[in-house]
């Protein structure tokens, strides 16, 4: 899909993406605001480890849920009021986190974290799209991602100290009312659409083209077609496999596991967070060159090798004994923040292989991927706790931790499994590769 040339000011243009980013690091910082504060939640609400696993449970599942209909409330009503009421939701969800007295409240509270949170990434990404010249956009949805992942930092560092400076209900306060704020920004700043536009339009730079932006219409037809294009389930696959273990790792279990399993200071394992972060920001960018610049070899060149470097990366730290080493903790940091980037790939696929009038819907299930398998994965972590008598901080254990993520090697397992299945049938598709039975029949001719 080409974008529209804005006819407003370059100053307008700069204020609208800086607005819309600042949400999305705010929405990102709201997300993970449970990464180094978990060993407290579960001791504030008294709860086991697979009681503290729903949390991020629900949440992934909501924003999952809401992938698709984002897209298509975003199509009907623009990034303007669907940015204004996700930071309102996240607002809420927060404000009740700060005074849930029982785990029920705060599951609702992370409920509407996780809707609210939904709404912000694919608004502006529309945003972008709408606003700025085809020759940019590119950049600014890379920088748009990198970006916002600096939300993970401000959810690691200052969210636990003020935490721990002051109470609960101060630090998620504090958090609402930034939502508050920028509710009231967004609303007063973002636009859906440049002035002097009467719709959402794009603009063929080549042709001069013009035509409004719209998904496809039904949108059971636009689910199936998607679906069933083995590109989109190869994206799909791709989103599932690579970013889970580095967001269940960062969105709730990595904080107890290097604190109390590995015995690191607090102040040590915000560092081997931050380290994670910044490492994403610098990995996503050289892995977006490779994936435009190899279009074809993207499965075996990039999402099945990092699969394979997160998955060492863990048995090595699983396998030692004792506890880990400084120095292989930082590897294991550098080795997840690779997933994040990789997942990325997979909306390649999906633009790639995929016609413009039905690219939300498929980019929608694509997007569900990844949530999923981190869902599945905190899930599973937290039940082999609980399993192991190791469900609450008094009891966590290394061992136990060391158990509970295993459970993660039959998700990569089964993904790459997918991967491998689905790249072939799209090579098929695609006319690179004959079917497995004509190479039979010409072998035997």
């Amino acid at each position: 899909m080409t974008t529209a040339l804005p006819p407003a000011r370059p100053w307008r243009l700069w204020l609208v993406w800086s607005v819309g980013v600042a949400a999305y690091v705010l929405s990102v910082t709201n997300r993970t605001s449970l990464s180094a504060v978990g060993v407290d939640a579960a001791v504030r609400f008294d709860a086991d480890a697979s009681t503290l696993s729903l949390f991020a449970v629900i949440q992934l599942f909501v924003y999952g849920a809401m992938q698709i209909p984002v897209g298509l409330l975003l199509d009907r009503f623009g990034a303007r009021p669907m940015i204004t009421m996700g930071m309102f939701l996240m607002a809420v969800g927060q404000l009740v986190m700060a005074f849930a007295p029982d785990v029920g409240t705060a599951i609702l509270a992370r409920m509407l974290v996780g809707a609210g949170d939904a709404a912000i990434f694919p608004s502006v990404l529309r945003v972008v799209a709408v606003w700025f010249p085809e020759r940019q956009a590119p950049f600014l949805v890379q920088l748009t991602g990198i970006v916002g992942q600096g939300g993970q930092l401000l959810a690691i560092l200052p969210m636990a100290a003020l935490l721990h400076a002051t109470t609960w209900s101060v630090a998620f306060g504090g958090l609402a009312g930034l939502g508050v704020l920028f509710t009231v920004l967004t609303f007063a700043v973002i636009r859906n659409r440049p002035p002097d536009r009467d719709a959402d339009v794009s603009v063929d730079t080549e042709t001069g083209a013009i035509r409004v932006v719209t998904s496809a219409a039904d949108l059971r037809e636009g689910i199936r077609e998607s679906w069933a294009h083995p590109a989109t389930r190869l994206a799909f696959w791709s989103h599932f496999t690579t970013p889970f273990s580095g967001t269940a790792f960062i969105l709730l279990w990595g904080f107890p596991f290097l604190t109390v399993g590995e015995g690191l200071s607090a102040a040590m394992a915000s560092l081997l967070f931050s380290v994670y972060v910044v490492s994403g920001m610098v990995v996503g960018p050289a892995i977006g060159v490779l994936s435009s610049r190899h279009p074809m070899r993207r499965s075996r060149m990039l999402v099945l090798p990092v699969i394979g470097i997160q998955a060492v990366a863990w048995l090595a730290v699983i396998l030692w004994p004792g506890q880990a080493p400084l120095w292989l903790l930082f590897v294991l940091a550098f080795a997840l923040s690779t997933g994040g980037p990789a997942s990325m790939i997979g909306f390649d696929h999906a633009r790639t292989f995929n016609p413009s009038h039905r690219l939300s819907t498929a980019t929608g299930i694509v997007n569900v991927g990844g949530f999923l398998a981190a869902l599945l994965a905190i899930l599973f972590i937290g039940i082999a706790m609980d399993a192991q008598g190791a469900g609450t901080p008094d009891t966590y254990s290394l061992d136990a931790f060391r158990m509970a993520f295993l459970t993660q090697v039959p998700l990569w397992a089964l993904g790459a499994a997918f991967i491998t299945w689905e790249r072939r049938r799209t090579r098929v598709h695609i006319g690179l590769d004959e079917p497995r039975s004509r190479r039979r029949d010409r072998r035997l001719r």
